[in-house]
């Protein structure tokens, strides 16, 4: 990379971000630009939010790019995009995901389209991703790559089943890849609980204070909690992978 980046402990490393543009995304990218890194904001629909947030970001050759992680050509392009502009990449934080409130015990409510929709994008999505960039993530000692999941994965409490589900398959995904891409890649997940971003403090207020009264740290998760944890990945647990790292107040615990 030709282009001079910020100082810090990530001086030098080029980060992608999938799903950015979002609350928990641009935490993400902002922890790991402060700290020196060029940052890839990566964004499906939100292109105002991600041009604000690289113009947000402290110094450095960042850029934000449309993709959408269900189509595999889309991502074969802007690895190729990387590619020219970086030469390689350091760090990948699969972050873009999506689901619906459901009711576990509706089982006609989580209809085929909703459990498709959710696979791909939260399964498919992350190793269509890792799988279009590991070239550029090897080309350097000490590729990372951090898989956003979720406590949902362990207690089965979550948005709906096939959410659930979609997150215990991403770690499932995180140990294999862990192992089949070593040495030369690390793969981690990280783990919140319910991350109180935008999106969560719009919804009821006793709701939300009956999930943080669930949580035995008494709160509920915020975007910088799970962006230090990413941090701590990137930067601290070098000798880690393989891992599914809990950011959860010990929710399981309650």
């Amino acid at each position: 990379m030709s282009e001079t980046i910020g100082t810090g402990p990530l001086a030098r490393q080029v980060a992608v971000v999938t799903g950015a543009a979002g609350g928990l995304g641009s935490a993400i990218c902002r922890r790991l630009a402060n700290a020196g890194a060029a940052v890839v904001v990566g964004f499906r629909r939100d292109e105002a939010a991600a041009a604000s947030l690289v113009a947000s970001l402290a110094s450095g050759p960042h850029m934000a790019t449309r993709v959408d992680v269900t189509d595999s050509g889309a991502l074969g392009r802007m690895a190729a995009q990387l590619a020219d502009r970086y030469g390689s990449i350091d760090i990948l934080v699969n972050c873009a995901g999506t689901t619906r409130f459901v009711p576990h015990a509706d089982l006609d409510g989580l209809d085929d389209s909703l459990i498709d929709e959710i696979f791909r994008t939260n399964w498919r999505g992350p190793f269509a991703t890792i799988r279009a960039l590991t070239p550029l993530l090897a080309k350097e000692p000490g590729g990372l790559v951090v898989n956003i999941s979720s406590v949902a994965a362990v207690t089965g409490v979550g948005s709906n089943v096939a959410y659930c589900a979609s997150k215990a398959a991403l770690n499932a995904m995180t140990i294999s890849l862990a192992r089949a891409l070593a040495p030369a890649v690390r793969v981690v997940s990280v783990s919140p609980g319910l991350v109180d971003t935008e999106f969560v403090k719009g919804l009821d207020e006793n709701w939300r204070r009956e999930q943080a009264s669930r949580t035995v740290l008494g709160r509920l998760a915020s975007p910088e909690d799970v962006a230090d944890a990413v941090f701590a990945v990137a930067t601290s647990l070098r000798y880690s992978t393989g891992c599914i790292i809990p950011v959860d107040g010990g929710r399981p615990l309650s």
